[in-house]
């Protein structure tokens, strides 16, 4: 394993593009991530521009997700629809059992026939207990088939701390999702789904001549908050799945465990202006910049040149940057032949506080075999360094 050091170089990037100055590079000088002290009793914050997550407090374990795990029901309805079995117009029947839900409601009528589009709305805007009920039983019959068919699909998207019991965060003991996976659950909807997204963020909705607000919070504050889902129930506090998008940069996150809903716009308030004003986005390489030369064995060439495939961005806090590392890391010498794209290494970034940050590195050129005299000058090197070491071991 050959290694490349460039730290001197990320560290001049990032104090340039973060207008920094007289910041050379000091060893040992003890600056981390200014570091942010939730009061949610777990607590999950990923940065999606860059894939760093920012935040995690108890983010794996499996907690009461009240009425966040809505988004479950909702993502299984958004996939109905791509895949054709619905429309947005397709109508649905409510049952009894839809009618008689308590909690927060659409205020459904039993000889309502709501479609497809108004049951988004009614569990995107007005959380509405009756109207998830009336999805999961429109997509598997009952409730008990939706929850299992749910659970199977949260484990295909690496929800692995995730049970479904309801369609709608009705309190049961088997009902668990952990803060991860909310956020999982919210990238994959915000990136996939991108036509429904905006159903998140209505101001309000009316059904029946009722009109409710959005209860998610912030939304229209100027922050950049664009949904996604609030829970509460006494087991799992003020709790809150949202998403932000300021400039090119958006972030998800997902906590619960608050005393009152003031507290969970303060915290939620407060995670958004540490997660945009404590770190910034670097792009420390562009697609195709050289990285390193590794050397090639038996080739055409004697070096090749390891490049970045893609535009590589990391996201750095704005204290801490003279502490920054970064080093190229590959096998070699690569043996020829050696195709342009052929991964050979990685760009490893470590950042204060924050995971490893571990950029693919390819050939930047083809390589081709080296002829015969390459190859001869290769065996005369490897027969002199034979004879050297028996000669040194013969005077040992």
């Amino acid at each position: 394993m050959m290694r490349i050091s460039l730290r001197t170089h990320l560290i001049g990037l990032v104090c340039g593009t973060l207008g920094l100055t007289g910041l050379g590079v000091q060893q040992g000088v003890a600056q981390t991530v200014a570091g942010f002290e939730t009061r949610a009793s777990s607590a999950y914050v990923r940065d999606l521009t860059t894939g760093t997550v920012l935040l995690d407090k108890a983010a794996d374990v499996p907690l009461p997700p009240a009425s966040m795990s809505k988004l479950m029901t909702l993502l299984m309805l958004f996939e109905a629809l791509e895949d054709g079995r619905l429309s947005l117009d397709t109508t649905f029947t409510v049952s009894p059992r839809a009618y008689q839900m308590g909690g927060s409601r659409m205020f459904l009528e039993p000889t309502d026939r709501p479609t497809a589009e108004d049951l988004i709305r009614g569990i995107a805007v007005l959380s509405g207990n009756d109207a998830t009920v009336v999805v999961a039983e429109g997509l598997a019959g009952t409730e008990d088939a939706f929850a299992q068919m749910a659970t199977r699909r949260a484990r295909e998207l690496g929800m692995r701390n995730t049970t479904i019991a309801n369609a709608s965060g009705w309190p049961d003991p088997n009902h668990l999702m952990s803060k991860r996976d909310l956020g999982i659950l919210a990238e994959h909807i915000i990136t996939t789904y991108p036509q429904y997204y905006p159903y998140l963020s209505e101001a309000e909705f009316t059904w029946n001549g009722i009109t409710q607000p959005n209860r998610v919070p912030l939304l229209g504050a100027g922050v950049g908050l664009d949904g996604l889902k609030t829970g509460f129930t006494s087991a799992a506090g003020y709790s809150l799945t949202g998403s932000v998008r300021q400039g090119d940069r958006r972030i998800i996150f997902a906590f619960g465990g608050l005393d009152s809903e003031r507290a969970r716009v303060q915290e939620a308030e407060a995670i958004i202006n540490w997660a945009f004003r404590q770190f910034a986005q670097v792009t420390i390489a562009r697609e195709g910049e050289v990285m390193a030369q590794a050397p090639v064995w038996l080739g055409a060439a004697d070096t090749v040149p390891l490049v970045v495939a893609n535009e590589a961005r990391i996201l750095v806090p704005a204290i801490g940057a003279r502490n920054l590392d970064a080093r190229v890391v590959y096998d070699g010498p690569v043996p020829a032949p050696i195709a342009a794209g052929t991964p050979l290494g990685e760009l490893v970034v470590d950042i204060p506080d924050m995971a490893q940050m571990r950029i693919p590195l390819v050939a930047g050129a083809d390589v081709a075999e080296g002829g015969f005299r390459v190859r001869a000058q290769a065996a005369a090197s490897r027969l002199v360094t034979k004879i050297r070491g028996a000669g040194q071991e013969a005077l040992n």
